[in-house]
């Protein structure tokens, strides 16, 4: 069982500028090694409020200051990124850190990206479908020939440099079955975000990706994981007051945009209950919440996203969940 931390480089506090908020990324990672978790994801975002547009270039920084963590990208936004690149970006970073380097490729929740980079949100699936099947062309080594309708067409082309190793590829899901079938069936490690509502309403999901692993003749056992968020403290009422009202703005926020209504106490508290999909709280009870996803969904990683108060509330948040939570949960599941 694979424990780990992600983030999206939040611009949290004020006067914190996006340059120092990248390096306080680094530090929580070095701690995240310190403390004995297994593996550190940064997402891709194109935000004012979200400082990590390049995560290859920030798990770089982060290999640099690390020996054991596994490194991934949570997620990059293949849609509207150049595979060709992206696949370079990941075997350097692979090579850079003598393998410990993941790509997780998803489609994107958020949507900054696409006109950034020429792209119409119309082509929002097909463009993903594509891009993630050059990818995989890449991936599997050799000349490549290759064409497809967003992109120009490659011709017996070798990409460089050549990794040691197959580069881990993983396909994050936000939860549509058509994206858990399509992991399935391709034979891929799959994250599941679960950020909101009961993480139990997730376990057919767990089902439908295995039964397309069968489908596909891919093995049962491979990875699933879950990424979702949470803070761990040990005084939940000082917790509450440090984490509930900033995790709301953060949501609230992105429900403005979207046209979602703001979080209400009930929903809050149906979050916060045992089966509620935010890991908040106590050691023991983080703990007795991870453990009881882990058997209904049969995971293999938990990833908990753990960035939306400032520096220092995150990096005690990270060694205790290092610290307290990690062997609580290994100890229950070796019982």
């Amino acid at each position: 069982m694979q424990l780990g931390i992600t983030t999206f480089a939040e611009v949290t506090e004020a006067g914190v500028s996006p340059g120092e908020r990248l390096r306080q990324v680094v530090e929580e990672a070095v701690l995240a090694e310190q403390v004995g978790l297994s593996v550190y994801g940064v997402g891709e975002h194109h935000r004012p409020d979200m400082a990590a547009s390049a995560p290859a270039v920030v798990l770089a920084t982060i290999a640099g200051r690390t020996q054991r963590l596994t490194l991934t990208s949570a997620v990059t936004v293949l849609s509207s990124a150049d595979p060709v690149r992206v696949f370079q970006d990941f075997v350097s970073l692979d090579l850079l850190s003598s393998g410990r380097a993941e790509l997780m490729a998803g489609r994107g929740s958020f949507t900054e990206s696409f006109p950034l980079f020429g792209h119409s949100l119309g082509d929002y699936d097909a463009l993903f479908a594509e891009k993630l099947d050059l990818l995989l062309a890449l991936r599997h080594g050799g000349p490549t020939t290759w064409s497809g309708q967003f992109r120009a067409p490659l011709d017996a082309l070798e990409v460089h440099p050549r990794p040691e190793r197959q580069l881990p590829l993983w396909l994050a899901v936000g939860g549509t079955p058509e994206s858990v079938v399509r992991a399935g069936t391709l034979g891929l490690p799959m994250a599941l975000a679960i950020i909101g509502g009961q993480w139990g309403s997730f376990a057919p999901h767990a089902d439908l990706y295995r039964r397309a692993l069968e489908y596909g003749q891919h093995d049962r056992g491979t990875p699933l994981a879950v990424h979702s968020h949470g803070y761990v403290c040990l005084d939940e009422a000082a917790g509450r007051r440090e984490f509930l009202p900033r995790y709301r703005a953060t949501f609230d926020g992105i429900g403005r945009e979207r046209g979602w209504p703001p979080m209400s106490d009930a929903s809050i508290e149906t979050l916060l209950a045992p089966e509620g999909a935010l890991f908040f709280g106590h050691p023991e009870r983080v703990a007795d919440k991870i453990v009881a996803l882990t058997r209904t969904l049969g995971l293999q990683r938990f990833e908990m996203h753990a960035s939306h108060v400032g520096h220092a509330a995150t990096m005690r948040s990270i060694e205790l969940f290092g610290t307290r939570v990690a062997p609580l949960v290994r100890e229950q599941l070796a019982a």
